[in-house]
């Protein structure tokens, strides 16, 4: 047996309407055609699925159960229909976001609200389980973004410029380190340095210094929340090296103090990283344009401000 869509949109039309010759031209065919297209229907199932020599047409029975299942059947096929029109035209679809920059979150929760008010259809989530195969998993089609300060050359994948930033030391004012203009990879020698749970090569510090230096901070301490870093930092237990965007928010203590690494200074850029087959969908567009302003939705605080201005 083979029943087609066609089959239960003929045995609704003639429903609808009571007659071949109105149900055919709803349907853009000849009454012939249809006819024909009846007649086959019934010689699969064995069984007449109209009520002979009536007018209007009226379905018998077993008719009845092909209309039940054309009622069913047929709006799930037009919604998943318009379900993939708007997958490509970029109206719906699936978002999943991993990070290897731990502070992120600072700037993307407030990226990812306005997001979904311009895109509620698209199913937007944050895959912290990815953390450390990220791009693996990007390649793979797990993920969608990636956001990562350490671009790679994947094939089918596009790092995209999302905006520079700078790694920014702190520590307390009794710290002996307070007193220099500028911080140095030797200072990190006899310090107790307070970082995010991450693995040492994603976190700026060591892959832009004191890896390349060969400098081992004399221990590290690993802590999940800004402010329990800030308030150990505050209370001399360590030093500690932070994006910019989380001092300008972050509620900095008088006994704090924030310097430049090296002379120059450091300076970083986010990235985020997706498929080059998913760059022309608009909402990734969208995301991307948001993120590439995603420290404009920080809001400052007047100490963390402050300390920046003191760290130049």
């Amino acid at each position: 047996m083979n029943i087609e869509l066609r089959h239960l949109r003929s045995i609704m039309a003639i429903h609808n309407t009571g007659s071949l010759q109105a149900a055919a031209t709803q349907l853009h065919v000849t009454q012939s055609a249809l006819s024909h297209q009846i007649k086959a229907i019934q010689d699969q199932v064995g069984v007449d699925l109209f009520i002979k020599n009536v007018k209007p047409m009226r379905l018998s029975p077993e008719g009845m159960r092909f209309l039940h299942a054309a009622e069913k059947i047929l709006p799930e096929i037009e919604a998943l229909k318009a379900k993939f029109t708007d997958m490509q035209d970029g109206k719906s679809g699936r978002l999943h976001i991993a990070i290897e920059c731990h502070a992120c979150f600072e700037w993307l929760f407030p990226v990812i609200n306005i997001f979904r008010e311009d895109f509620p259809d698209i199913d937007v989530d944050i895959r912290p389980g990815f953390a450390f195969r990220a791009l693996p998993a990007l390649h793979e089609g797990e993920i969608d973004v990636v956001i990562s300060s350490d671009p790679e050359t994947i094939n089918n994948i596009e790092f995209l410029d999302l905006f520079s930033y700078a790694p920014t030391f702190i520590a307390a004012k009794s710290n002996p380190l307070a007193k220099k203009r500028y911080i140095e990879a030797s200072d990190f020698a006899d310090q107790v340095l307070i970082s995010y749970p991450v693995e040492r090569n994603k976190l700026d510090i060591f892959s832009q210094l004191l890896i390349p230096a060969k400098v081992e901070p004399k221990a590290i301490r690993q802590v999940e929340l800004t402010a329990i870093i800030l308030l150990l930092v505050d209370a001399n237990k360590g030093v500690s090296v932070l994006p910019d965007w989380v001092i300008r928010s972050a509620e900095m203590s008088k006994g704090t103090v924030t310097k430049k690494i090296t002379k120059q200074g450091l300076r970083r850029k986010l990235y985020a990283a997706t498929r080059k087959s998913d760059l022309d969908k608009a909402f990734i567009q969208r995301f991307i344009e948001l993120s590439r302003n995603g420290k404009a939705f920080i809001k400052p605080s007047q100490s963390g401000q402050s300390a920046l201005i003191h760290a130049d």
